[in-house]
């Protein structure tokens, strides 16, 4: 019988903990989401739909719940949600970003000890009636140095783990300070630095277009001859053909890998190696990391239907806030993304100014926004409302919120100010023009600039002359890299200037690379700010 109380459709098997979460106030109903023939009619008139990984909410099933909300992911990872679709048809998807976090930081643990005393083959071979204990003589961790890629919630939880067994820890993260370091033992080296001088390396770097392969026939040529990789964060951050050519070449002594290319992999050329210890993708595996993440989502769905804020959102805000307030929301978010981008150092203070007609008003979600954006490239885990705070305070980021009525140009400006280690600045602002609310870039590093922010974006420094333009204009376009549009600002006549570019393409990094080299520029800065 149906009841006026908004419907919860839970599409997989959750823990009673995540019912008890939701609480009284819904009308709770249940259905295979792996079958779409259940899946598609069970979804047509519910608010709100939670689901594990086996449930595939694609733009079809999206277009069929008319009156869906609300997307739960209840876990980490959101393959199995076409966040785009669910954008645009105004439904807000959530997951549980910090549910697994201690679940895959003891197990990336478990496969350094496994790896270390070859407990997985050393078992297969016992309970195949074969007693060989020299066969499976292995390595003390006292006194060994373990390289941690990454150096987040996940990648700190490991090292403090391994400290408990006297390993000496480095660590290589190009936006943890060095202060931060200090404070959880570990010591900043390079790239270079951690590859060479780490017996056992455990990547925890967000899988992006800069770190796919991050770990690849370059990199194993550095390691020791007697290092160990493991890999619990994401797959293909390990590059595989690369891991079985080093295997098998003996250029390192074994791997442990939870996470793959493709999955599911059940047969790749480096599983037969004696050396190598692999699991199934069990980094959330764990009955605590699925009772956290299903409770977490219930209290998220609870939120969202309520009309309140919701702090793990990933693409929509949700909230009460201001209708002036809002539109603000995304914008001062792409602002973050472009801060990261241009910033050369780890930041210490970040600085969030909000300045106009907006000011009076509550405008503490600008601030939750414009840590998401600085964060959202930079670290491994989900970056919500409420969690990017904590990965300032983690990284000892200081952040303030400024306000001021007084906009001297625009009605409203939103502005990123941030103090870098090397005590440098980085300034980013924006604001919203006309009716259709347009989102522009007014303004990088003192430069005064009005352009559209757009998904590709390329900021140049150089010495002011003649010239200059053609040159950047000749080179792209040799290259069929259109521009759709572009400003220049200077300081003073023949001083330094400041080009901003928007393009419709990513551009190669060779071509980016020869107009630094053609125009004599100091600096050169892609943005990418695709989805």
């Amino acid at each position: 019988m149906s009841t006026d109380k908004p419907v919860v459709l839970l599409a997989e098997e959750l823990s009673p903990a995540t019912i008890e979460a939701l609480g009284p106030d819904f009308e709770i109903r249940h259905a295979d989401g792996a079958d779409r023939s259940q899946l598609l009619p069970a979804i047509a008139d519910v608010d709100a739909i939670l689901v594990r990984s086996a449930t595939q909410l694609d733009a079809e099933a999206i277009a069929a719940a008319k009156r869906l909300k609300v997307i739960a992911r209840a876990g980490v990872g959101l393959d199995n949600v076409d966040i785009k679709a669910a954008t645009q048809a105004g439904v807000m998807v959530v997951n549980a970003p910090t549910s697994n976090v201690v679940s895959a930081a003891e197990l990336t643990c478990g496969h350094i000890l496994s790896l270390a005393r070859n407990i997985p083959a050393a078992n297969a071979s016992l309970k195949g009636g074969e007693w060989k204990r020299s066969k499976y003589a292995g390595t003390e961790l006292l006194d060994k140095t373990l390289g941690v890629i990454g150096l987040g919630r996940i990648g700190a939880l490991v090292a403090a783990r391994m400290q408990a067994f006297e390993m000496n820890v480095v660590a290589f993260d190009p936006y943890v300070t060095s202060a931060r370091a200090a404070q959880l033992g570990v010591k900043l080296v390079t790239l270079d630095e951690l590859l060479v001088q780490s017996d056992f390396i455990t990547i925890h770097m967000p899988k992006t277009p800069e770190t796919v392969g991050m770990l690849g026939a370059d990199a194993f040529e550095k390691m020791k001859s007697t290092a160990y990789v493991v890999n619990v964060a994401r797959g293909g951050l390990v590059d595989e053909d690369a891991l079985t050519k080093a295997l098998e070449a003996g250029k390192i002594a074994g791997a442990g890998i939870d996470v793959f290319e493709k999955e599911p992999s059940t047969n790749l050329p480096f599983f037969d190696n004696q050396n190598v210890v692999v699991t199934p993708h069990l980094g959330a595996s764990t009955d605590e990391a699925q009772e956290k993440a299903g409770i977490s989502v219930a209290k998220s769905v609870r939120l969202a239907l309520a009309g309140e804020l919701v702090p793990d959102a990933v693409n929509v805000a949700g909230g009460v806030i201001a209708p002036d307030v809002r539109p603000g929301i995304p914008l001062i978010e792409k602002l973050g993304r472009i801060f990261t981008a241009l910033s050369h150092e780890p930041v210490t203070q970040i600085d969030v100014e909000v300045a106009g007609e907006i000011a009076s008003l509550d405008v503490k979600s600008l601030e939750l926004a414009a840590l998401k954006g600085v964060f959202t490239d930079i670290v491994s885990d989900k970056v919500s409302y409420v969690n990017a705070p904590v990965l300032a305070e983690q990284r000892g980021v200081a952040v303030r919120l400024l306000t001021t009525t007084d906009a001297e140009d625009y009605r409203n400006v939103l502005t990123i100010r941030g103090l870098l280690s090397d005590g440098s600045q980085v300034s980013v602002a924006g604001t919203l023009t006309g009716p259709k609310q347009v989102q522009k870039l007014v303004g990088i590093n003192g430069y005064d600039l009005e352009i559209p922010i757009s998904e590709h974006l390329v900021v140049m420094t150089y010495t002011d002359r003649p010239g200059v333009i053609g040159t950047i204009g000749h080179i792209l376009g040799m290259n069929g890299v259109n521009i759709a549009g572009m400003q220049v600002a200077r300081a003073e006549e023949a001083g330094e200037a400041m080009a901003l570019l928007t393009v419709d393409s990513k551009i190669p990094s060779t071509v980016l690379e020869t107009v630094k080299s053609e125009i004599g520029a100091t600096a050169v800065r892609e943005i990418d700010l695709e989805d």
